[in-house]
């Protein structure tokens, strides 16, 4: 390999996305805060038929942040003590924590090694092993969906919902299907550093149910459906119309910035393949149809050894995730061991995300190559 000319690649670029939509934005939110209407109202009604049109929803329901979704998708089902969640433990911490947060036991399954996504085979071994399981929470992880057809029949066959944690997929799709829409709650979050990113935290629910719907609606406002009558204790979890206002305009950019995601991804797999630089970059599973590359992730030996040669490069990274969670303190309660979930726990060692934002320029990633594969050399 030609070494190439040296250049800083950041891991992401929010500055380069904002100048794009720069008058777009603060034009809106100049016209909103005029109006003083900058909680829930029109930005937020729009920005959710916008956005339930973009995942072929028949509802969306902006909420707060990712996190908050979960939980409320969680108390729409009165989840709480005395039951069970089944989900993986390779995962963002509000995955589980959603479910400890409302009193409820999370139950771990390992994942795939090439998806990273909830090995199905085991789930329903799980599912059979624990009878007070009352949802599963498969997590379409770094923008690719979970293997959904054969979850979702295990789920029905014993008569409990699956909440999908799309919170990495707004645009993914499974063997054609939206990533959302699969499940009977998907569960998105649009802070900053996703595909789709607010200017600070929101997030939003789908579903196909009407009473479903309406229920969500209501326990973002702290259970009421008219003001101060309250049919459920709920939440204070509010989309701002600043946000809303500021994601509506995104989205009209959300498939060229995917599209640009997918070219670095395979331009990535292109250069690894041609030098046999020693690494296993993600490639999709023939069901996921549509890989949006929240995080472009390598397999790689001595991990931690190659980021920091990275970081003296002028390459950054970044580890998601350091810890399984069935290892955090907090779930120590949980009682498992080392070795539970082995796959999940090799990858905490071995994962390693590289830069794949949209701005980014070929030469940026013909540099991070570069780079790796002089650290194997």
């Amino acid at each position: 390999m030609v070494t190439v000319k040296a250049r800083r690649v950041p891991l992401l670029d929010l500055r380069a996305q904002f100048a794009q939509i720069r008058d777009q934005a603060l034009a809106e939110i100049a016209r909103l805060c005029e109006s003083q209407q900058l909680i829930l109202g029109k930005a937020v009604e729009d920005f959710e038929t916008a956005v339930a049109a973009y995942c072929e929803a028949p509802y969306a329901i902006g909420c707060a942040s990712g996190s908050d979704a979960l939980t409320l998708a969680l108390m729409a089902y009165d989840i709480g003590p005395g039951d069970e969640v089944l989900t993986i433990p390779f995962t963002f911490f509000a995955t589980a924590g959603s479910i400890a947060q409302l009193g409820a036991t999370p139950v771990f399954v390992d994942v795939e090694p090439d998806t990273f996504n909830i090995d199905v085979a085991k789930a329903v071994k799980a599912l059979d092993k624990h009878p007070r399981i009352r949802a599963i929470i498969p997590v379409h992880l770094y923008g690719g969906c979970a293997d959904m057809d054969p979850l979702c029949a295990a789920a029905r066959e014993r008569g409990i919902p699956v909440i999908e944690d799309a919170a990495q997929s707004i645009g993914a799709r499974y063997r054609g299907r939206s990533a959302g829409t699969i499940g009977e709650i998907g569960c998105f979050s649009f802070y900053p550093t996703k595909n789709l990113g607010a200017f600070g935290d929101a997030g939003l629910l789908t579903t196909a149910d009407p009473e479903l719907a309406a229920k969500l609606a209501a326990l973002r406002v702290h259970g009421s459906r008219r003001r101060y009558y309250h049919d459920w204790v709920g939440i204070n979890s509010r989309l701002d119309a600043l946000q809303a206002a500021v994601l509506r305009i995104k989205l009209q950019y959300l498939d060229s910035w995917t599209a640009a995601r997918q070219r670095h991804a395979e331009q990535y797999r292109r250069l690894f393949a041609e030098h046999r630089v020693p690494v296993e970059p993600q490639t999709p599973a023939p069901y996921q149809t549509r890989h949006i590359y929240n995080q472009f992730v390598i397999r790689c030996q001595r991990r931690d050894e190659l980021r920091a040669w990275l970081a003296e490069e002028q390459v950054a990274s970044e580890i998601y995730y350091p810890l399984s969670l069935h290892q955090q303190v907090c779930f120590a309660y949980l009682g498992y061991q080392e070795g539970d979930f082995p796959v999940s726990e090799q990858l905490t060692r071995e994962v390693l995300a590289l830069p794949v934002y949209p701005e980014l320029e070929p030469e940026d990633i013909d540099y991070v190559v570069d780079r790796i594969a002089a650290f194997y050399r």
